[in-house]
């Protein structure tokens, strides 16, 4: 997992704050990730790595969630890393894993998104994951399907979010959008 700790260090190390979540949440993250031995397992304590992917259609006006079935709201694709040789890749494979999106990798210069994020004793001894999104687009027509890990897929209106989504949530769609836009 140390090529996973490396990219994360890389992504963490050349992220620029262009938000005040930004810039609370990029010393968290360079502290967990002063180099390449940070907690990117689920093994290595309460408070790890994870990836997600943002799938927009080209138009950015609508966004593919997820309800999570343990936090009972809906969400972007991610969850913990594997044997995954970047955060790109494991944000790829959450993604077919639950909504069978099988999307191309967005190439050099990917946009990410970090978050740090407290999480309910629903999810055991996870107690916060470090969450890189990684922002993807896809034809608006791509299907989806729902697997085994999420109660229900669908895409979503950007403007008109469900009631059911994590704290913050809408705030890390628009600035990811606004990412994406740049």
């Amino acid at each position: 997992m140390t090529a996973l700790g490396a990219d994360i260090h890389r992504i963490v190390t050349g992220f620029r704050p262009l938000s005040p979540r930004d810039h609370a949440t990029l010393p968290d993250f360079s502290r967990h990730f002063a180099d390449d031995l940070g907690p990117v397992a689920r093994a290595d304590g309460p408070t790890h790595a994870t990836a997600s992917a943002f799938v927009f259609d080209p138009t950015l006006s609508m966004i593919a969630l997820v309800f999570h079935g343990k936090g009972l709201f809906w969400v972007q694709p991610g969850g913990h890393l594997e044997d995954d040789a970047s955060i790109v890749d494991a944000a790829l494979r959450e993604l077919e894993e639950e909504t069978g999106i099988a999307a191309e990798n967005p190439g050099a210069s990917p946009v990410y998104d970090l978050d740090h994020h407290a999480l309910s004793s629903a999810f055991g001894r996870c107690s916060s994951h470090l969450d890189v999104g990684v922002a993807l687009t896809v034809p608006a027509d791509t299907p989806l399907t729902v697997s085994s890990e999420s109660g229900d897929v669908r895409w979503w209106p950007v403007d008109a979010l469900p009631a059911e989504v994590p704290a913050g949530f809408p705030t890390r769609v628009r600035e990811m959008i606004a990412r994406l836009s740049l």
